[in-house]
């Protein structure tokens, strides 16, 4: 008999903010393979009788190949009734659910998908900040920090001036993060924040600039970057410092970070 997996996220790594759901699977769930990132508050709200294996990936280091994931997947969800898969954040969010759904659809195995809050508003509510300030903001551009490869080669679409950016997984490197945000385009003053471990016991929330980020102290990961004039203690008076104040539609297009 075929069981079913759960897709679940985590979010950022307080359990109380966990869904009503999320935590009713992972409190009857037979199997659960998680993410290193999955906080063990969390992991706290797992059934004693159920079986737990970390698939998560530290440091670069992978417990596991994702093919060796979906694998294990699709072999416990012929086997066992409630299969967990338990993500950092949502699950729909750089967490490659997409290859392990397609996996599980091409074996016939039943799925559900359970939505949890993302780390970037995780930290945005950690940082005490709203992503889109209406005074400031007008789109959000999730996006990770890809290193050794050049800049041009993403192409972002039309980023402007009132563009908060938010760079999962910004690494330990924080010099080169500026850099590549400067090369872009980016004005040496933008605000940002620097937030880690968001939500949970150990958080920490560091305000800098695009330009001091290269001299900030390495804060612990998991750790992500939100970058621009809402990433301010004072958004009213940031609100026109930055493109000018007498063009109506201050855009900025650039392709060129990464």
């Amino acid at each position: 008999m075929m069981g079913k997996v759960y897709l679940i996220g985590a979010g950022p790594g307080d359990p109380e903010l966990l869904t009503l759901k999320a935590a009713r699977l992972l409190a009857s769930a037979d199997v659960v393979l998680h993410d290193a990132l999955v906080s063990d508050a969390v992991l706290a709200k797992i059934s004693p009788a159920a079986e737990i294996i970390n698939v998560g990936k530290r440091a670069g280091q992978k417990l596991l190949t994702q093919d060796e994931i979906n694998a294990l997947l699709v072999s416990y969800g012929r086997t066992r009734p409630a299969v967990v898969r338990l993500k950092g954040g949502d699950p729909s969010i750089f967490g490659r659910a997409g290859e392990e759904i397609e996996a599980l659809r091409k074996a016939g195995i039943e799925y559900e998908i359970v939505p949890g809050i993302s780390a970037a508003l995780g930290a945005a509510a950690a940082a005490g900040i709203s992503l889109t300030d209406r005074r400031v903001a007008s789109q959000i551009l999730l996006t990770t920090f890809s290193r050794g490869i050049d800049g041009n080669a993403m192409d972002w679409g039309c980023v402007t001036s009132t563009t908060t950016l938010v760079l999962y997984m910004p690494g330990a490197d924080y010099a080169e993060v500026s850099e590549r945000l400067l090369a872009g385009g980016l004005p040496a003053d933008l605000p940002c924040v620097i937030v880690s471990h968001a939500t949970d016991s150990q958080q920490q929330v560091r305000w800098s600039s695009v330009a001091r980020l290269a001299s900030e102290e390495k804060l612990p990961a998991p750790a992500l970057l939100i970058v621009g004039r809402v990433a301010s203690h004072d958004v009213e008076n940031i609100n026109a410092q930055f493109w000018g104040t007498n063009r109506k539609d201050p855009a900025w297009h650039q392709t060129s970070v990464s």
